[in-house]
């Protein structure tokens, strides 16, 4: 089957027809964010064409003009005319005879329309539009290779960063990338592009090291800003490669074409007092000054005693003036290993997605994340066109530079990622520096792991092939009308507490038995749920460990999924009091019982007060008659016994090994990423951290209670737990 997948929607319809005909009529369309269609148009003709859906955001495209003169069926970089390229200066310009000027002044005043408004081209019989700052990137910024090649993967990639220049709402981009993308020249492109039309303005350089951001500054910036042509380059102050700051100062200027036609020479020209320079890297890096563009290299590899969200706290406010937005931050990165500055990145991150909100209409971070999976910018697999091949070529298929590809990014990728299958941290490290996922990019290291982590990432390898399925529903659970101690009811919302990957059959939902004025689940038979609760509400600072909840099938006669996962919850709501509401309701809907750590008894005690003791678990490993007092009353097992953390742990172990990742039926059917990703990561030492293990491993304790029945004294060798130790070093997962 051939890979299909597309980093932009065009949606149809978004805006009527017959309200962008009649706007573009009059050219009304203004250029920035539309409150009124929720649009950023990034048209600065006043017309706009295709609406594309790019991570989150809706963004306007100009109206394509004179397709017919559009030229070449591929991007070609014009050929600097030679007359032109011998001028290095306004100063030299203005020597020239007017009969001169006026031959040049078209081409000269068509590279200012390209770069203020964009360019169209058509692009393998179709009409491609790229931005002003693409457009000056292809055909104007010399790079390490010369002048860089089209690729589709960047047009969608400033076209994302227009949208988020034109947003007032946005403080700029977080972009997730492959390795060897092109991020850095593209940043520092834009940093001269911006800094060269921009006075009295600053231009800042951040990377994961000073040494690093000095690099990015003198290989990359600098020999950007020498190689303009003169018309676009304003006098410099200083050297002409200089090691620090690029200073367009009195007297540079920013030339116009209003100058062109003046014939004004260099010395009546004003100055644009703009600047670019970096800085050592620092929690307060730039702190206090105010930044027209700030360019974040590396962001997801700052290490400690440095932290990029410190930082970004910190150089946010360099790009605001009180509630304005006078600045934009371009940052971009791979991620290092989470205990290596990707957790920070991370968060940073998630905390950049356009589609939640606060009141302000900005998201957390005030950011707006964009990734780009590697298969859509992996040197070698990009044809001349600037599109990846994915998929083996059925006819001859050749790159920018000539070269036939003859092999599909796509089962390169997968060939490397085998290779490598029996080297845990070696594969993270892969997936991290080239990912096709979010999930890849922070891909964390793998020693420290107790499980099997070969199956756990196989598993979370095959989920996320199957992203576009609908495996796993959001969503809520409500008493019917709202009445409590009825009928629970499950609603689909996709900012939901739950995921859900199975639902009974209506006729036993709800299943609850009342024996002596107590009720009872009347599934008990199918399965059972395992919690890891909380207490307190609120916490100073907000913070506090989540409660989760997680529901297991057993092995059954009815139309069940056999040992499946089918319920996962990990959240934290306002009160303690909800959490234990939506716990109750998930196990009155699935008519299930449950077993909680009963060091945080509330949830105990709410159950018990509501008339629900009969869903309460007694711990297993002790007969009813040698149950403490508090035992007995609400039920629940402690989390403080050493035989209780290694049958825990052993529990999800054995589990792990039978159902996850590759089985004898094929794949497992844990669908539940997050609780996945936790048992990666699960340190049997410090569980507090790991609340959708403790959850998921009381359920699996639930769900075979018998394997935990006392017989005599208990001990770890009767009960014949069978906890192993993985070496997840060397070629393959081995048990120590």
């Amino acid at each position: 089957m051939a890979y299909q997948q597309q980093l932009y929607t065009i949606v149809k319809d978004y805006v009527k027809p017959h309200v962008i005909k009649k706007k573009n009529r009059y050219a009304k369309w203004e250029y920035g964010y539309d409150k009124d269609y929720d649009l950023i148009v990034i048209s600065k003709t006043g017309r706009i064409g295709d609406i594309y859906l790019i991570s989150g955001l809706h963004i306007a495209l100009p109206k394509v003009e004179n397709s017919k003169d559009l030229g070449s069926d591929k991007w070609q970089a014009k050929e600097y005319p030679k007359e032109l390229s011998k001028i290095k200066s306004e100063a030299d310009w203005a020597k020239y005879p007017k009969a001169f000027h006026t031959k040049w002044h078209p081409y000269i005043d068509e590279e200012f329309n390209r770069r203020e408004t964009g360019y169209w081209f058509i692009n393998k019989g179709v009409d491609t539009y790229i931005t002003g700052t693409h457009y000056m990137y292809l055909q104007w910024s010399k790079i390490d290779v010369g002048l860089p090649d089209f690729r589709e993967s960047n047009r969608l990639f400033y076209i994302f960063w227009e949208a988020c220049k034109a947003d007032k709402r946005s403080y700029g981009i977080c972009y997730l990338k492959n390795r060897r993308s092109g991020f850095s020249f593209m940043s520092s492109g834009e940093t001269v592009n911006e800094a060269t039309i921009s006075s009295d303005a600053r231009f800042g350089i951040l990377s994961k090291s000073g040494q690093d951001a000095k690099k990015m500054f003198t290989d990359k910036v600098v020999p950007i800003s020498v190689n303009y042509p003169f018309f676009f380059k304003p006098i410099q102050d200083g050297m002409d490669r200089p090691k620090t700051e690029l200073a367009y100062r009195v007297p540079a200027s920013k030339f116009t074409r209003r100058k062109l036609d003046d014939n004004n020479v260099a010395e009546d020209l004003d100055g644009l007092d703009t600047t670019i320079d970096w800085k050592n890297t620092g929690d307060n890096s730039y702190d206090g000054e105010k930044l027209k563009l700030l360019v974040h290299d590396e962001s997801g590899k700052w290490e400690r005693p440095t932290n990029i969200l410190n930082n970004w706290r910190v150089t946010k406010t360099c790009l605001r003036l009180g509630s304005r937005i006078v600045g934009k931050c371009m940052m971009g990165s791979t991620s290092n290993s989470l205990d290596k500055g990707g957790a920070n990145f991370k968060k940073l991150y998630n905390g950049s997605n356009a589609s939640t909100r606060n009141k302000n209409g900005q998201t957390k971070t005030g950011l707006y994340k964009l990734f780009i999976p590697m298969e859509w910018n992996y040197e070698g697999f990009i044809d001349q066109y600037g599109y990846p091949v994915f998929d083996v070529p059925k006819e001859e298929t050749f790159g920018p530079q000539g070269d036939e590809i003859t092999e599909g990014v796509v089962e390169h990728w997968e060939n490397e990622v085998e290779g490598l299958k029996d080297d845990p941290d070696a594969l993270n490290e892969y997936y991290r520096q080239f990912p096709r996922t979010e999930a890849h990019a922070f891909r964390d290291e793998a020693k420290q792991s107790l499980f099997n982590l070969t199956k756990i990432y196989q598993q979370i390898d095959y989920n996320d092939e199957l992203r576009n399925n609908t495996m796993v529903t959001q969503g809520n659970f409500q008493w019917e009308n709202g009445i409590k101690d009825t009928r629970v009811m499950f609603y689909p919302n996709k900012n939901g507490r739950f995921f859900i990957t199975w639902i009974p059959d209506q006729n036993i939902q709800n299943h609850v038995i009342i024996k002596n004025g107590n009720k009872h689940p009347g599934n008990e038979h199918m399965g059972a749920f395992g919690c890891d609760s909380y207490d307190i509400s609120g916490v100073v600072g907000g913070g506090g460990s989540n409660g989760a909840l997680h529901g297991l099938t057993k092995f059954s006669m009815e139309d069940v999924p056999p040992n499946h996962f089918f319920l996962e919850y990990i959240a934290r709501p306002s009160t303690a009091e909800m959490f234990f509401e939506d716990v109750l309701m998930a196990c009155v809907f699935y008519g299930m019982p449950i077993l909680c750590e009963n060091n945080k008894p509330r949830l105990l005690y709410y159950l018990k007060r509501r008339g629900y003791r009969g869903f309460s678990i007694n711990r297993p490993d002790k007969t009813y008659n040698k149950l403490s007092l508090s035992e007995k009353e609400v039920g629940g097992i402690p989390n403080s016994s050493e035989d209780i953390k290694q049958a825990h742990a052993s529990a999800i172990e054995t589990y792990i090994e039978d159902f996850v990742g590759i089985t004898k039926e094929g794949y497992g059917d844990v669908y539940l990423q997050r609780t996945l990703e936790d048992w990666a990561k699960f340190d049997i030492n410090n569980r507090t951290k790991h609340d959708a293990s403790i959850s998921s491993g009381l359920a699996l304790m639930a769900c075979n209670k018998h394997r935990y029945s006392p017989k005599g004294a208990i001990t770890v060798n009767k009960i014949n737990l069978g906890f192993k130790k993985y070496n997840n070093e060397g070629t393959t997962s081995k048990i120590m």
